[in-house]
């Protein structure tokens, strides 16, 4: 199973990032996944969250900013950040709630982060 978040990096405050978790090794169409976010001594923050349904839920920090969203074609997690704050610095992560390929049951997977730096 692999899960790999690309897009991040340098932006001005007010500005916009578009972040993807490309998957492989998931039943990706039943999977609930999300995005996360850590800041050096903080613990991991759920940005967003997303369901099989697309029914999609977000922190009230990023709540009217952010746009979590499924590519099932490419069989990918994105995150459309806007008007980005300083405070949005942080790795962002994806994890999926998933069954690998051939298995039933379920497990929680994580990917590698892409750090995202909101310069003010």
């Amino acid at each position: 199973v692999q899960l790999q978040a690309y897009g991040g990096g340098l932006v001005q405050a007010g500005g916009s990032l578009r972040l993807s978790c490309a998957t492989s090794g998931i039943t990706f169409s039943d999977a609930d996944m999300a995005w996360y976010r850590q800041t050096p001594g903080n613990p991991r923050e759920l940005v967003a969250s997303i369901t099989s349904t697309n029914f999609a839920t977000y922190a009230d920090t990023v709540k009217g900013r952010f746009t979590i969203s499924r590519d099932a074609a490419k069989r990918a997690l994105l995150l459309q950040m806007n008007d980005l704050k300083p405070e949005d610095t942080a790795v962002y992560s994806c994890y999926a709630r998933a069954r690998r390929w051939g298995r039933s049951s379920t497990a929680n997977f994580w990917g590698e982060g892409t750090l995202v730096t909101v310069s003010s």
